[in-house]
């Protein structure tokens, strides 16, 4: 008998304990007449876009100058720690987001590149980067507000650093990890309860199968997931989440 009952718990996060959602690109305009998300960085996530649908592109800013890099069905870019990121509309642009260290990015590891005044205070930040719960009207001029005071502060850094000055973009890094220092606890431990414990797993397995005991292998099965938040407001674009093993949803930062 065939039992298709889906798992009661779900032990086991997905491969790499990756994070994974769904985001359709925001068609806001922005006052530089881009069509578009909140720009921001991640300070211990690599990102990953993985374009299912429409065209856009992502505009980056890091120590090797400003990038638009086109998106379109089938292309992948992705992004280290610290690379501001923008993701731009170009015609019903949809991605699916693979973020590292899954629960880390809900857990906060993303600052807004807003202007400096408003990163200068631990509470001034919360309070333009938090957003009311639910997906009504105010949640949505909140999260087009906060898009806007980010874009405010990313064509600033902009700027500059396309005329050679990189000063503002590296006094941004070093205020957004002032902001987090706080979190790095937390994060530590859920870094260490999900990328890499299933990294130590891994080579656990390598052993029992070094040593010819392979006897893991009998625990094998397989999960199923269905988002449990549909047209969240993201940084980037309405936002599909999956409640997925290391995550610690709900984050209304993000």
């Amino acid at each position: 008998m065939v039992n298709n009952e889906p798992k009661p718990t779900l032990p086991y996060p997905l491969p790499g304990a990756v994070g994974l959602s769904h985001l359709s690109a925001y068609t806001w305009e922005a006052a530089d007449g881009v069509c578009g998300g909140s720009p921001h960085l991640h300070l211990v996530c690599t990102e990953a876009y993985v374009v299912t649908g429409g065209r856009g592109a992502v505009q980056t800013l890091s120590p090797d100058g400003y990038r638009d890099i086109p998106l379109e069905p089938g292309s992948v870019a992705w992004f280290t720690p610290g690379t501001v990121h923008r993701m731009v509309q170009g015609g019903d642009l949809r991605i699916t987001v693979l973020m590292q260290n899954s629960g880390l990015p809900e857990a906060g590891d993303a600052v807004f590149t807003f202007p400096p005044e408003v990163l200068a205070d631990p509470d001034t930040y919360a309070a333009a980067a938090t957003l009311p719960p639910g997906t009504g009207p105010e949640t949505e001029a909140a999260a087009r507000r906060r898009r806007d005071l980010a874009v405010e502060g990313y064509l600033a850094l902009r700027e500059a650093l396309q005329g050679g000055d990189n000063g503002p973009y590296l006094e941004f890094q070093r205020s957004a990890a002032r902001l987090v220092r706080a979190k790095v606890p937390t994060w530590r431990e859920l870094w260490r309860a999900g990328a890499l414990a299933t990294a130590e797993r891994t080579g656990a397995q390598l052993d029992a199968l070094a040593d010819g005991e392979p006897g893991y292998l009998g625990e094998a099965t397989a999960y199923e997931a269905a988002p449990t938040r549909l047209g969240g407001f993201g940084m980037c674009g309405r936002r599909d989440e999956y409640n997925l093993p290391g995550t610690t949803l709900p984050y209304h930062g993000e």
